[in-house]
Parts: structure tokens; C-alpha cells; sequence
């Protein structure tokens, strides 16, 4: 089997969460939605609405907002780069794997904006081969190929086998085995705690 590492951005890479509170904090002070606001909008990401179009549709009506979804959307992508952070022991470990003989890549969904901006922002376009972004190819996990695209990027191939990382049982792990690598699953749990788990 090849030396192919390929990891999912957003909750394995990066802290997606905790970015997004953040930016809930930050919309409901300039918009005046207090705290009840801001525990609004947690609970619609994490219950509801994950999807940002309709969220920010049901935001927008829910606070009777006058600017158009799509200027709410478009300021969240462009605020969202500058509040994710990579821990500096993720990037180490990247490198590490670069060190030692990996080809490594990011495979994720999302707007190619937005997405882009984390992974250059962050540091990790410097320490890894290639990514794919749904945003920017037309296709989303778990269709294989998305992993093909980010294989391909990183001078690899599917067909030698690899590894895929990530948080999505099934856009990541369900998606990685449709895509003959095998895989780790970051489980996290409703209480925020972190497991993970070898899937072959």
C-alpha cells in the first residue's frame, strides 16, 4: 500500500467549532442579538441547519435581518478564515508525515472560498501536497471522486490504496472505504469529548 495520507478539513484538521462560536459571538454583538442570540444560532448549527444557505435564511427571518442571504453568507465566509486556527502539533505532525516518505492532502466540502482561505490562512497549503475542494471541483464526499482529485494532487492514485482521516462517518469514513482506502474515524460526541477509531 502507498504512503497516501488524505484528512477532511474542518473538525479534523481544524477547530471548526470552537471558530464558530467565535463568529456567533462577534454577528450577534454587531447585529444586537445579545446572548440569547448567540445561543440561537449554536443551537440552529448544531440541531438544525448545517447547510449555510438555509441557515442563514432561517437567520435572517428569525431576526428580521434586512441584508439579503447572500451578503450574510458571503461576509461569513470571508470572516471564517481568520477565526479557524491549525494547532501547531497538527502541522508538525503533517510534516512529519511529509518527512517520512507520505503524500498527504486535504478532501473536503464547502464553499472553495471559504474553504481555500482556512487552508491557506492556517498554514496547512504549506504542509501538504495537494486538497480538493468541493466548492471548486463540482462534487462533494462522499462521490469517490473528490478523493480521486486530491490523490491525483498529492502525485498519487486510488488504486495503490491509502489512508483517509476525518469526522463525517459517512462523507469521510463511508466515502474513503467507497474509495478503496482505509480509514480513521474522529468521533465526537455530543458532549464535545474526542475518540478515534482505526477502520480497515
Amino acid at each position: 500500500m502507498q504512503r497516501l495520507a488524505l484528512f477532511d478539513l474542518d473538525n479534523t484538521l481544524i477547530d471548526l467549532d470552537a471558530a464558530f462560536v467565535s463568529w456567533a459571538e462577534e454577528f450577534a454583538e454587531d447585529h444586537g442579538l445579545g446572548q440569547d442570540g448567540v445561543g440561537w444560532l449554536l443551537s440552529l448549527d448544531r440541531n438544525g441547519l448545517p447547510h449555510r444557505e438555509l441557515f442563514f435564511r432561517a437567520v435572517r427571518d428569525q431576526f428580521r435581518l434586512s441584508h439579503p442571504v447572500e451578503d450574510l453568507w458571503a461576509a461569513y465566509r470571508r470572516r471564517m478564515p481568520y477565526l479557524v486556527e491549525c494547532r501547531p502539533e497538527v502541522l508538525a505532525g503533517l510534516s512529519e508525515l511529509r518527512a517520512e516518505g507520505w503524500r498527504v492532502g486535504i478532501v473536503t466540502n464547502g464553499m472553495a472560498d471559504n474553504q481555500l482561505g482556512k487552508i491557506q490562512r492556517t498554514g496547512l497549503a504549506d504542509v501538504v501536497h495537494g486538497y480538493a475542494l468541493s466548492g471548486a471541483e463540482g462534487i462533494r464526499k462522499p462521490d469517490i471522486g473528490l478523493f480521486e482529485i486530491a490523490a491525483q494532487r498529492c502525485g498519487a492514485t486510488l488504486s495503490m490504496g491509502g489512508w483517509m482521516v476525518g469526522d463525517h462517518f459517512i462523507k469521510d469514513i463511508a466515502g474513503g472505504r467507497t474509495a478503496s482506502l482505509r480509514t480513521v474515524w474522529i468521533n465526537r460526541t455530543p458532549h464535545r469529548a474526542k475518540s478515534i477509531k482505526l477502520i480497515t
